[in-house]
Protein backbone atom coordinates (compact mmCIF):
# COMPACT_ATOMS: atom_id res chain seq x y z
CA UNK A 1 0.00 0.00 0.00
CA UNK A 2 1.25 3.48 -0.84
CA UNK A 3 2.42 5.18 2.37
CA UNK A 4 0.98 8.53 1.26
CA UNK A 5 -2.50 7.05 1.23
CA UNK A 6 -4.45 7.05 4.49
CA UNK A 7 -4.56 3.68 6.18
CA UNK A 8 -8.07 2.97 7.39
CA UNK A 9 -9.52 0.20 9.52
CA UNK A 10 -12.46 -1.81 8.27
CA UNK A 11 -14.68 0.02 10.76
CA UNK A 12 -13.58 3.43 9.48
CA UNK A 13 -14.15 2.36 5.87
CA UNK A 14 -17.60 1.01 6.72
CA UNK A 15 -18.57 4.27 8.44
CA UNK A 16 -17.28 6.48 5.60
CA UNK A 17 -18.95 4.37 2.91
CA UNK A 18 -22.22 3.92 4.81
CA UNK A 19 -22.14 0.12 4.80
CA UNK A 20 -21.81 -2.60 7.41
CA UNK A 21 -18.48 -4.30 8.14
CA UNK A 22 -20.01 -7.63 7.09
CA UNK A 23 -20.92 -6.06 3.75
CA UNK A 24 -17.28 -5.19 3.13
CA UNK A 25 -16.20 -8.75 3.92
CA UNK A 26 -18.95 -10.12 1.68
CA UNK A 27 -17.88 -7.90 -1.23
CA UNK A 28 -14.29 -9.05 -0.75
CA UNK A 29 -15.36 -12.71 -0.90
CA UNK A 30 -17.56 -11.95 -3.94
CA UNK A 31 -14.61 -10.36 -5.76
CA UNK A 32 -16.11 -6.87 -5.90
CA UNK A 33 -13.33 -5.51 -3.71
CA UNK A 34 -9.68 -6.55 -3.81
CA UNK A 35 -8.22 -8.33 -0.80
CA UNK A 36 -6.93 -5.66 1.54
CA UNK A 37 -3.34 -5.35 2.69
CA UNK A 38 -2.70 -6.66 6.17
CA UNK A 39 -0.85 -4.91 8.95
CA UNK A 40 1.76 -6.76 10.99
CA UNK A 41 -0.99 -7.36 13.55
CA UNK A 42 -3.06 -9.15 10.91
CA UNK A 43 -5.72 -6.45 10.76
CA UNK A 44 -6.95 -5.33 7.35
CA UNK A 45 -5.69 -1.98 6.02
CA UNK A 46 -7.69 0.00 3.52
CA UNK A 47 -7.18 3.16 1.53
CA UNK A 48 -9.63 5.88 0.59
CA UNK A 49 -10.04 4.15 -2.80
CA UNK A 50 -11.96 1.36 -1.04
CA UNK A 51 -14.42 3.92 0.33
CA UNK A 52 -14.93 5.28 -3.20
CA UNK A 53 -15.47 1.78 -4.59
CA UNK A 54 -17.94 0.88 -1.85
CA UNK A 55 -19.95 4.03 -2.54
CA UNK A 56 -19.99 3.10 -6.24
CA UNK A 57 -21.28 -0.39 -5.40
CA UNK A 58 -23.93 0.99 -3.03
CA UNK A 59 -25.20 3.51 -5.60
CA UNK A 60 -25.24 0.89 -8.36
CA UNK A 61 -27.30 -1.42 -6.12
CA UNK A 62 -29.71 1.45 -5.42
CA UNK A 63 -30.16 1.79 -9.19
CA UNK A 64 -31.09 -1.89 -9.43
CA UNK A 65 -27.87 -3.39 -10.74
CA UNK A 66 -27.12 -6.94 -9.60
CA UNK A 67 -23.80 -7.78 -7.99
CA UNK A 68 -22.69 -9.53 -11.18
CA UNK A 69 -23.57 -6.44 -13.22
CA UNK A 70 -21.72 -4.26 -10.71
CA UNK A 71 -18.66 -6.50 -11.06
CA UNK A 72 -18.83 -5.95 -14.83
CA UNK A 73 -19.30 -2.18 -14.39
CA UNK A 74 -16.23 -2.04 -12.16
CA UNK A 75 -14.20 -3.93 -14.76
CA UNK A 76 -15.52 -1.73 -17.56
CA UNK A 77 -14.72 1.44 -15.63
CA UNK A 78 -11.06 0.44 -15.79
CA UNK A 79 -11.22 -0.35 -19.54
CA UNK A 80 -9.86 2.74 -21.31
CA UNK A 81 -10.76 1.42 -24.79
CA UNK A 82 -14.44 0.48 -24.54
CA UNK A 83 -15.33 1.20 -20.93
CA UNK A 84 -17.64 4.21 -21.24
CA UNK A 85 -19.53 2.85 -24.25
CA UNK A 86 -20.06 -0.52 -22.58
CA UNK A 87 -21.12 1.11 -19.30
CA UNK A 88 -23.68 3.21 -21.18
CA UNK A 89 -25.01 0.09 -22.91
CA UNK A 90 -25.35 -1.70 -19.55
CA UNK A 91 -27.18 1.29 -18.09
CA UNK A 92 -29.51 1.41 -21.12
CA UNK A 93 -30.32 -2.30 -20.67
CA UNK A 94 -30.98 -1.74 -16.95
CA UNK A 95 -33.29 1.19 -17.78
CA UNK A 96 -35.21 -0.93 -20.30
CA UNK A 97 -35.68 -3.65 -17.68
CA UNK A 98 -36.87 -1.11 -15.12
CA UNK A 99 -39.33 0.41 -17.60
CA UNK A 100 -40.67 -3.08 -18.34
CA UNK A 101 -41.13 -3.75 -14.61
CA UNK A 102 -42.90 -0.41 -14.19
CA UNK A 103 -45.28 -1.25 -17.05
CA UNK A 104 -46.01 -4.64 -15.46
CA UNK A 105 -46.62 -3.03 -12.06
CA UNK A 106 -48.94 -0.45 -13.65
CA UNK A 107 -50.97 -3.26 -15.26
CA UNK A 108 -51.20 -5.04 -11.90
CA UNK A 109 -52.17 -1.76 -10.17
CA UNK A 110 -54.89 -1.03 -12.74
CA UNK A 111 -56.29 -4.56 -12.52
CA UNK A 112 -56.33 -4.49 -8.73
CA UNK A 113 -57.90 -1.02 -8.67
CA UNK A 114 -60.64 -2.27 -11.02
CA UNK A 115 -61.31 -5.29 -8.80
CA UNK A 116 -61.44 -3.13 -5.68
CA UNK A 117 -63.86 -0.74 -7.38
CA UNK A 118 -66.17 -3.59 -8.39
CA UNK A 119 -66.18 -5.18 -4.93
CA UNK A 120 -69.02 -3.99 -2.67
CA UNK A 121 -67.04 -4.88 0.46
CA UNK A 122 -69.83 -7.03 1.90
CA UNK A 123 -71.80 -10.14 1.06
CA UNK A 124 -70.88 -13.75 0.40
CA UNK A 125 -67.23 -14.57 -0.27
CA UNK A 126 -68.29 -16.52 -3.38
CA UNK A 127 -69.63 -13.30 -4.86
CA UNK A 128 -66.50 -11.27 -4.18
CA UNK A 129 -64.95 -10.18 -7.50
CA UNK A 130 -61.49 -10.07 -5.94
CA UNK A 131 -61.70 -13.68 -4.75
CA UNK A 132 -63.26 -14.74 -8.07
CA UNK A 133 -60.37 -13.16 -9.98
CA UNK A 134 -57.92 -15.02 -7.76
CA UNK A 135 -59.70 -18.29 -8.54
CA UNK A 136 -61.20 -18.84 -5.11
CA UNK A 137 -64.81 -18.03 -5.96
CA UNK A 138 -65.76 -21.67 -6.42
CA UNK A 139 -64.21 -22.97 -3.21
CA UNK A 140 -66.05 -23.04 0.09
CA UNK A 141 -64.28 -22.59 3.40
CA UNK A 142 -65.64 -24.03 6.63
Amino acid sequence: MNPSIAVLSIGAVAKRAGVAIDTIRYYERAGLLPEPARRASGYRSYGEDTVVQLRFIRRAKELGFTLEEIRELLALSADRQRGVKAVKQRAQRRLAMIEQRIAELQRVRDGLASLIESCPGHGRPEACPILQALGHGATHHA
